[in-house]
């Protein structure tokens, strides 16, 4: 281990550098085991250093945002675990629309407020959605109509060896709650949206609107990780769960919400096990009633 840290330390900040690492610290549920290094990640240099340590090392790697969608078991994740912190932002104006590039490690709520200051409008329906620019990407995140997909121009990502490569639109290959970079090797580092101009007194109205509907619709009281389903062809995921009789179901303090049947909570000391287990119940019901595969939203990682 002492060797890993003062290896680690070449390229990172020691303040960036913790050992055993409980992940509830890390993930938006408050739940899960510890890692066994994580790494805060300020530059694309480090993030190089950080690929090529684990290869050298033979020690796995895993790249988390705000941990917002992510459920990380009790027994933790081995190896290195690096959340990247890349934040610059930079505004083109042209004609009829405005280019914002920024580092994924940015929120997607921060992101919204810069249009907000600078009177962009096309980030409205996603200012509440609380993971980060690059997680939005990955997974083409989503609210009110509105997609990642329908901003994005391009992106930067780094592969496993550390090379950086552009990618236009059509390669992100967007499609419901998903990306071409869910599946391949490369990491986001940076993002170009396309807004227009628009009056901050109606992008903020908006915004506000919609942070009302959220409020009152969404368990925001409690520690939870959104959508713990995705969407189907079919009647509504939260509607299928309600007709199984399932709102308020819990199992130990991991409980379907009685808000919004499409999350499950954590009323205090859920753990990944107790989600897990009822994650299994519910969709052992739907598919008994409706015949209906629900498919996870939500990433489940760690050890047992």
């Amino acid at each position: 281990m002492k060797n890993i840290i003062e290896k680690l330390e070449n390229t990172i900040d020691k303040k960036d550098i913790l050992v055993n690492e409980p992940m509830k610290k890390h993930t938006s549920f408050r739940i899960g085991g510890c890692a066994d290094y994580f790494v805060n990640v300020r530059s694309a240099e480090q993030l190089k250093h950080l690929l090529q340590l684990a290869k050298a090392e033979e020690i796995p790697f895993q790249m988390i945002g705000n941990g917002t969608n992510l459920l990380v078991r009790e027994g933790g994740i081995r190896g290195i675990v690096a959340k990247l912190g890349l934040q610059d932002d930079t505004i083109e104006r042209q004609e009829q629309e405005v280019l914002v590039t920024c580092g994924c490690g940015m929120s997607l709520g921060k992101l919204a407020l810069i249009a907000l200051e600078n009177g962009l409008t096309g980030l409205e329906a996603m200012a509440g959605i609380p993971g980060t620019v690059g997680g939005a990407v990955r997974m083409n995140a989503g609210a009110y109509g509105s997609e990642m997909k329908d901003v994005v121009v391009c992106s930067k990502a780094m592969n496993q060896r550390g090379e950086i490569q552009e990618f236009d639109l059509t390669a992100h290959e967007f499609a419901y709650r998903k990306s071409a970079f869910e599946t391949n090797e490369w990491i986001l580092l940076e993002t170009t949206i396309r807004l227009k101009p628009g009056e901050k007194c109606e992008i903020e109205e908006k915004m506000q609107e919609y942070k009302k509907c959220r409020l009152e619709k969404q368990p925001l009281e409690f520690p939870n990780a959104g959508s713990i389903f995705k969407r189907n062809d079919g009647m509504p995921v939260a509607k299928l769960i309600d007709e199984c009789g399932l709102k308020g179901y819990a199992i130990g303090d991991a409980e379907v919400s009685s808000k919004h049947s499409g999350f499950i909570i954590n009323r205090g000391n859920a753990t990944a096990k107790d989600v897990i287990a009822l994650i299994e119940h519910m969709k052992k019901e739907v598919k008994k009633k409706f015949d209906v595969d629900m498919k996870l939203e939500i990433i489940v990682i760690g050890e047992e």
